[in-house]
């Protein structure tokens, strides 16, 4: 398991700004709004998650963010310029691992580097360091299909991060791993954090993951998407392994089941 210094380092990363931020689909039987006019702030160097019902417009949200995806309407700032391509200085993690099967681990994460020219000694150094931190450089030379899913999903997050991004985008990452993988994840990716305080804006359907990572919690309704809470996180860093033992834990995850409660997304 990781450690993190007490003493916190400056924040990096970028500040992400939405406007009236809109998402339609067109279908066959017309058009389907995924996203209602929306505003949203990522300060640099906070992490922001974003929970929710399914279909309600996270993953249409963060691939917008990623200029990926194109507004019906509105507008995305980063750090003031508008932005109409994709980012470059970003890390994503998706909940699949997508990991080329005939490359090793250490190979898969070098890619990053390779793709984006930058100096192979100094990835090289990054990635064994990445590896290291998140304890699969035991498994470097092994192919994905010799790691289990949380390795193979360790990976991903060192080959999003190995090129210093400024900001990280995670769709539900630890959505596919069982419960004490997804445990000891977020542990470990706290850790990373506040080592290197980006900007990261975190999908998830789990409220305990969204309170154990974040600094604030925006809360959304479902179809069509909207967000109807924003929740900031004041709990210590770093955040014990168990956090149901902690009070005020439990107080922010009751807040928001209570908010999903009288969405009628949730009834007892």
């Amino acid at each position: 398991m990781l450690t993190a210094d007490s003493g916190a380092p400056a924040a990096t990363g970028i500040e992400i700004v939405g406007h009236e931020l809109t998402k339609a689909f067109r279908t066959k039987d017309g058009t389907n709004l995924a996203l209602s006019p929306t505003d949203f702030r990522i300060e640099r160097g906070e992490f922001v998650a974003v929970v929710g019902p399914s279909g309600c417009g996270k993953s249409t949200l963060m691939l917008m963010v990623a200029g990926l995806l194109e507004p019906s309407g509105g507008e995305i700032l980063v750090d003031g310029a508008p932005l109409f391509d994709p980012l470059t200085d970003v890390g994503i993690v998706f909940q699949d691992d997508l990991l080329l099967d005939f490359r090793t681990a250490r190979e898969n994460i070098l890619l990053q580097g390779k793709i984006r020219g930058l100096p192979r000694r100094q990835q090289e150094q990054r990635t064994d360091e990445l590896m290291r931190q998140l304890g699969v450089d035991h498994a470097a030379n092994r192919y994905p299909n010799q790691l289990s899913g949380g390795m193979r999903q360790r990976v991903s997050i060192a080959r999003a991060l190995v090129h210093d991004p400024a900001i990280l985008l995670m769709d539900e990452p630890f959505g596919a791993l069982d419960a004490l993988t997804r445990t000891q994840m977020r542990v470990d990716l706290e850790a990373l954090w506040l080592e290197s305080p980006k900007s990261v804006l975190f999908i998830t359907h789990s409220v305990e993951e969204a309170v154990g990572l974040a600094d604030r919690v925006i809360v959304m309704g479902p179809s069509p998407g909207r967000i109807v809470e924003e929740i900031v996180i004041d709990l210590p860093r770093p955040r014990p392994v168990q956090l149901g033992d902690e009070a005020a834990f439990a107080g922010y995850s009751s807040q928001i089941y209570e908010i999903f409660k009288n969405l009628g997304v949730l009834h007892d």
